[in-house]
């Protein structure tokens, strides 16, 4: 069972900031504690901070943080630096970000941090108390773009030599600045999901080098909203008031004579570039985490990384995503590490010095990554099967750090839908439900959700939706996610508790009901998926109808509310009569002169919504199963049914497998996954938010192949921890074996079969206490071995 939020605290440290500054944008802040050790007493930062935070203990990484809260709260992080400390004075160092501006990853909240060092069971330092001084680090040029419209700000340095040795060394003065105790205005909370992975990755091999034409002339810029659209709705610097427009001047840069490199072993490699000269490096697989190097300049030079997931061309494309992926450092004569301060996503690099001479070491990606996904294991007889879920496995890891991210590169955001599917995986991975508590708690807590309506969820959170912009329909996805929480979790207390949101949640919507008991003219921005189906959305959009029946009946389900459940059987009816056309069911219906007329707007993945949410089955609409089977998804055809718009990964693909797997049909699901995501996996090794490589190529939804495979391929079909019993269902799949192992909380779970024509011979390793039950829907002959 769950436990009410618990609350976190310090002993003595206060939030401080250097004084009137807890509101300036993008402002860079050090801190610094000295530190002797005493004995075998352990050492012991405990620290929270607006925006991020960076830890170091003698100049070198020690923590990174914090994991994210809602308004109001503050999760609170405790690293032990006992085995980073030396004999004698130790300087532990803390840079803090305090970006101050609205996004989907960082909160718009006055800057602070607060922290206190513990030796042993003493207080040896502390934020508004004594042993922390502060100084600016105005080595980070702080007026600078928006890195994306969801994101705060790009990366950009001026480095002198010495610049951090105030971080490596006590006898270096601290230049300190004046701090002051910010008011008490939020709660703290414990960091509640697990410390992330921060191992170092390094490039596998060359691909390419060559030098650069510069001042080419761009006939159309690209000139994102969120360099243009700056103001109080999206805050940051505007074009007036930034130092460069760096994304500007890399569109003016084109790469000239390219020289293929086929050679491995880049991380040994020196890297030496003249001016204009460049170098792109491939780390293997797309990963998540902090881009450094070791760059060296005789001269005064300006070094340049900009990255991405995927090469366009053969070329590092900075705003494929929408984004700003770059990195610039000014840099006067000496010898730098550095790193960037936040975590990006690529699996390409491209070093170029536009002025001067330097000489790259060391290229280096630290992970900022989920670390509880090594206990599990799945491997078949089908490799292509085995990437695929390696590739999931690695997309989950990314996307899991503190909440569920929809992708860890463009946004970091929290989003609902995307949680559904991603929550799914931390189960049969990690063996828990951490991130997706805390995802919960996030929600629950605010008192209130600013620029929304009442009643209103944001479509994802922790964030700032200054615009007011919401995804009404998506809210509902929090209520279907929350009872599948409840049977992974058994967390009744959470569940109560977000029992008022949820009701209140329909209270929003009872406005928007028609005289037909369908929502209608719903406000805000409607979505299905990344289709045609977008389109298609007033004046009743049947798919949001769809999805809201089913969050009706789950809550009425949680709630002990029969009359929800029944009035989702209603809803349910009436969809059946007015959007099936006999053929397929139509996207949406117009009203005109005051009545209402269903359109001829037709999208695969409204039929994908109608069987999914149990409008339809293969029961009551044969025929339309039957098409939807052997005439659509990834191997659809070219102009098979013209007039039926296809569907995108998300969510249409997704909803598409699920139903594959629920009416039985599973060597089609693998088959189709392979069409699908084998592409992805051997591109970037992460899977993707769409089909093709247009958008992010590392999105957290994706994973779901990782639950697929285990329910699907392996067999195992449901876990029950609370009533400790496992379902096995095999079926006649075209593998020759198959094993796989997930943790729960009562020890691991493994499963292993081998087959022989109709006869399948399984091992099961159970935890101790747990019934084993098993399904045959095919008749094969199973033995079960011991």
């Amino acid at each position: 069972m769950g436990t009410p939020p618990q609350r976190a605290s310090f002993l003595a440290a206060k939030p401080i900031w250097p004084s009137g500054r807890e509101r300036e944008r993008n402002l860079f802040v050090g801190f610094r504690a000295v530190v002797e050790p005493l004995g075998d007493a352990p050492v012991i930062l405990h620290l929270t901070a607006a925006s991020l935070y960076r830890a170091s203990v003698n100049g070198r990484f020690a923590g990174y943080g914090p994991a994210r809260g809602p308004h109001g709260f503050f999760r609170v992080d405790d690293w032990d630096l006992t085995p980073h400390l030396s004999e004698g004075k130790n300087v532990i160092a803390v840079e803090v970000a305090g970006y101050s501006v609205n996004g989907f990853y960082t909160l718009d909240v006055p800057s602070f941090l607060q922290a206190e060092i513990v030796l042993g069971d003493r207080v040896v330092a502390a934020t508004g108390r004594d042993g922390f001084e502060a100084r600016i680090l105005s080595e980070r040029v702080q007026r600078v773009q928006r890195y994306s419209f969801m994101r705060a700000f790009i990366e950009a340095y001026r480095l002198t030599p010495g610049h951090d040795a105030w971080r490596a060394s006590p006898d270096v003065e601290m230049n300190a600045v004046e701090c002051v105790e910010q008011p008490a205005t939020h709660g703290l909370l414990p960091r509640g999901v697990s410390y992330p992975c921060f191992d170092v990755r390094v490039p596998m091999r060359h691909i390419s080098r060559g030098t650069l034409r510069t001042g080419v002339a761009v006939e159309t810029l690209w000139r994102d909203r969120a360099l243009t659209a700056i103001g109080p709705k999206l805050k940051g610097y505007t074009e007036d008031e930034v130092e460069f427009v760096l994304s500007t001047e890399l569109q003016s840069l084109r790469n000239a004579t390219p020289q293929a490199i086929h050679r491995v072993g880049a991380p040994a490699d020196t890297i030496e570039l003249e001016t204009n000269a460049y170098h792109i490096l491939d780390f293997g697989t797309n990963l998540t985490g902090f881009l450094g190097a070791t760059v060296t300049c005789r001269t005064p030079a300006r070094f340049l990384i900009t990255f991405d997931e995927c090469l366009v061309d053969g070329e590092v494309d900075f705003k494929r995503l929408g984004c700003v992926n770059a990195i610039q450092c000014e840099l006067q004569p000496g010898t730098y590490g550095v790193e960037s301060f936040e975590a990006y996503t690529l699996r390409y690099a491209k070093l170029f010095v536009p002025q001067g001479e330097c000489v790259v070491e060391n290229v280096h990606l630290r992970e900022y990554t989920n670390p509880d996904v090594w206990g599990a294991q799945f491997s078949c007889s089908d490799p292509r099967l085995n990437r695929i879920f390696e590739a999931g496995r690695e997309t989950f890891r990314q996307n899991a750090v503190d909440v569920f991210t929809d992708c860890p590169s463009r946004e970091r955001g929290g989003y609902l839908c995307d949680s559904f599917f991603t929550a799914r995986v931390e189960r049969v991975l990690t063996g828990a439900t951490r991130v997706e508590h805390a995802f919960f708690e996030d929600y629950l807590l605010p008192a209130r959700f600013e620029f929304l309506p009442d009643g209103m969820l944001p479509m994802c959170y922790p964030a700032d939706h200054n615009d007011g912009v919401c995804i009404p329909n998506w809210a509902l996805w929090f209520v279907v996610q929350l009872e599948e929480y409840l049977a992974r979790s058994g967390d009744r207390v959470m569940v109560d508790a977000l029992r008022a949101r949820v009701l209140r949640l329909f209270d929003y919507f009872r406005p928007f009901l028609n005289g037909d008991g369908l929502l209608e003219n719903l406000e805000n921005w409607v979505f299905i998926e990344w289709s045609k189906a977008n389109e298609f959305v007033r004046d009743v959009s049947y798919p949001t109808n769809m999805l809201y029946a089913a969050a009706r009946a789950a809550a009425g389900r949680m709630c002990g509310r029969p009359d929800l459940v029944e009035n989702a059987a209603a809803i349910r009816r009436t969809i059946r009569e007015q959007s099936f056309d006999g053929e397929f069911f139509v996207d949406n219906a117009v009203r005109e002169s005051g009545v209402l007329r269903p359109t001829r707007n037709r999208t695969e993945t409204c039929q994908y919504y109608a069987f999914f949410f149990d409008v339809a089955d293969p029961a009551t609409h044969a025929a339309l199963w039957k098409t939807l089977c052997d005439e659509f998804g990834p191997n659809r055809a070219e102009g098979a049914h013209p007039d039926i718009h296809p569907s995108n990964a998300f969510i249409g693909l997704m909803l598409r497998s699920e139903l594959l797997s629920r009416y039985g049909r599973t060597q089609q699901l693998l088959d189709e996954a392979i069409t699908w995501l084998l592409p992805q996996a051997e591109r970037t090794g992460t899977l993707w938010e769409h089909v093709h490589a247009e958008a992010s190529c590392n999105h957290g939804f994706a994973s779901h192949i990782v639950h697929t495979l285990y329910r699907d391929a392996l067999g195992l079909s449901q876990l029950d921890t609370a009533a400790k019993r496992i379902t096995l269902r095999f079926t006649n799949v075209a593998l020759a074996s198959c094993e796989g192992r997930i943790p729960t909380p009562d020890g691991d779970l493994a499963l292993r079969w081998t087959k022989d024509g109709r006869t399948l011979t399984c091992t099961v390793e159970a935890p101790p206490g747990y019934a084993v039950d098993v399904e045959n829907p095919d008749a094969l002959t199973i033995v079960r071995r011991a």
